[in-house]
């Protein structure tokens, strides 16, 4: 079914984002456009009942002030400005949005997750006929639930390559051949290329070369493992909304660039399949919940592309990259026990490549520090510490110091970002 939509056209606002999240919660479908749209491009918008003008600081772009054109005016549908003053059209409130949205735009609260896949699994029917699609599953959200959805929409069209760099937390790649192979049917590939990146990761330990090494690593094991497929028509990925907000308007600033599998070589032609591209993060858990995915892997937590690779400080090694993943794992048990997943953003532990005395069996030792890190936050631009009970931190303590291998102290950073970043590296 067509969803009724409230369009926003941005003057230089800030809260863009947030006023688009806004009126999706009242059930009404909502996306952002640049203020420079086209009568003729927005003419061809499905379903538009109002526009919301979204007026701000960066409303002045090369000494002008900016203003939609006036095809958008007379298009027909009701106008309002946000923080913006104009002739043209009335002014609004934040708190009159509501009003505007049902009274004045008439819309129908028919915006929901069962719909949005009813409507996802019509539409890559359509775009994909009998052809194959290829998909880079790395076990992460937006991957996991561009997954779940394509296999309810085309079944066993749909080759998914999961590859194992040995970076990735305790259980993912088992988890990720559970769910996908076993109970969802999908037709997986499995690369286990962990010696691969080990070797080549071997004594670097600068952070951004490890990166580089890592991103450059996996796109060659991916083109090798698309090579050996035949009649592959369409390359799937996890792209969401705020990877297209953040990648700026011409009233933005950049937050930064997302390049989804990005660096893939020029001769790998595929069309882009990227249902969840109008999505919200909450709202692509909200589409992984709908299709049945287990809540470990929809309420994920964000995890860097590099993996374990930027929490085992310093160049990598096979025993303490173990001792991160094991001390993570348990981090992870303990803090569920203690009722602490959801309600702490992130939470993970890492390894510096130093050691310190200790005392072991009542000798000397000469063994790591693991730090815990347990951080909040809205945006990720700041981040608060999250005070955590002393007797969790104990059971949490006790137990890496027991289970983990070559581990003697534990530590838990108490910075805020600014000035620490919640990565370390």
């Amino acid at each position: 079914m067509k969803q009724d939509m409230i369009a926003i056209i941005d003057l230089g606002s800030e809260n863009n984002s947030a006023l688009a999240r806004a009126i999706r919660a009242y059930g009404v479908y909502s996306e952002i456009y640049p203020h420079d749209i086209t009568g003729a491009e927005f003419k061809a918008l499905s379903n538009v009942k109002g526009v919301i003008l979204n007026g701000g600081p960066n409303n002045v772009v090369d000494g002008v002030a900016i203003d939609v054109k006036d095809e958008i005016y007379s298009s027909g549908v009701p106008v309002v400005a946000l923080d913006h003053k104009t002739d043209k059209c009335p002014a609004i409130t934040e708190a009159e949005v509501k009003s505007f949205v049902f009274d004045t735009c008439k819309c129908e609260a028919n915006w929901n997750m069962a719909n949005f896949i009813d409507d996802q699994v019509e539409l890559l029917r359509k775009q994909i006929g009998d052809k194959k699609v290829l998909l880079a599953l790395s076990g992460g959200v937006d991957s996991s639930v561009v997954a779940a959805l394509l296999i309810k929409a085309i079944g066993k069209q749909l080759v998914c390559v999961h590859v194992n760099h040995g970076l990735l937390r305790k259980g993912e790649p088992e988890q990720v051949i559970r769910v996908f192979r076993e109970e969802l049917g999908a037709t997986l590939i499995y690369s286990d290329s962990v010696d691969r990146f080990l070797d080549k990761l071997a004594g670097v330990s600068d952070p951004e070369k490890k990166r580089k090494i890592i991103g450059a690593e996996f796109i060659r094991v991916f083109e090798e493992e698309a090579r050996k497929l035949d009649g592959i028509d369409f390359l799937a990925q996890g792209t969401i909304y705020p990877d297209i907000v953040e990648s700026g308007t011409k009233t933005n600033k950049i937050v930064k660039s997302h390049h989804n599998v990005g660096g893939l070589p020029d001769d790998l032609k595929f069309e882009l399949v990227e249902p969840l591209k109008y999505l919200f993060k909450d709202e692509v858990r909200a589409c992984g919940k709908a299709l049945g995915l287990p809540d470990d892997m929809v309420y994920r937590q964000p995890f860097p592309g590099p993996g374990l690779g930027v929490r085992c400080l310093g160049a990598i090694t096979r025993d303490r990259l173990e001792a991160v993943r094991e001390s993570d794992a348990i981090l992870r048990e303990e803090f569920d026990k203690a009722g602490l997943r959801g309600k702490v953003w992130q939470y993970f532990t890492l390894i510096p490549d130093l050691k310190s005395v200790g005392v072991r069996d009542n000798a000397r030792c000469f063994e790591w520090p693991v730090i815990i890190r347990a951080v909040n936050t809205v945006d990720a631009m700041t981040a608060t510490i999250e005070p955590i009970d002393y007797a969790v931190l104990k059971k949490i303590t006790d137990r890496i110091l027991t289970e983990v291998k070559g581990v003697n102290r534990v530590l838990y950073d108490i910075t805020p970002k600014p000035t620490g970043t919640i990565e370390w590296e």
